[in-house]
């Protein structure tokens, strides 16, 4: 493919992956309520599992490099967000939410890297 054209792609696949987002963020508020941000958890765990298997076919089954672009970085760059994680830990934070703030930073990062590690693996034996 021509650069002109990846970057199209790329350009595309992210915005298919904030309105996956959008959509996924709805469903997940409409079933457990929004006392606590577990949209965007389940958004970035998921989108972390994603790029890690994006990224293990990439490297053992030999996925193109301009489909893990498009993939990794269009798709699951758009669908995943730690801008919106960051400010949500912060929220509950400024409500006195300390231990849901403590859960929601530090759980997020460690589901999200155990997430990735698991996606490369699988990702491994494709």
């Amino acid at each position: 493919m021509t650069g002109p054209l990846v970057f199209a792609l790329i350009c595309v696949a992210g915005g298919a992956g904030s309105a996956l987002r959008l959509l996924v963020d709805g469903v997940v508020k409409g079933r457990v309520g929004a006392s606590y941000p577990w949209g965007t958890t389940v958004i970035n765990v998921t989108g972390s599992f994603g790029l890690g298997l994006l990224t293990g076919a990439a490297a053992h089954a030999g996925l193109p490099h301009d489909l893990l672009l498009i993939l990794g970085g269009g798709l699951m760059g758009g669908y995943t967000t730690f801008s919106t994680a960051s400010l949500e830990t912060v929220r509950l934070a400024q409500a006195g939410r300390l231990g849901a703030a403590l859960a929601n930073g530090v759980g997020m990062l460690v589901a999200c890297v155990a997430a990735a590690g698991a996606g490369i693996a699988l990702g491994g034996l494709l």
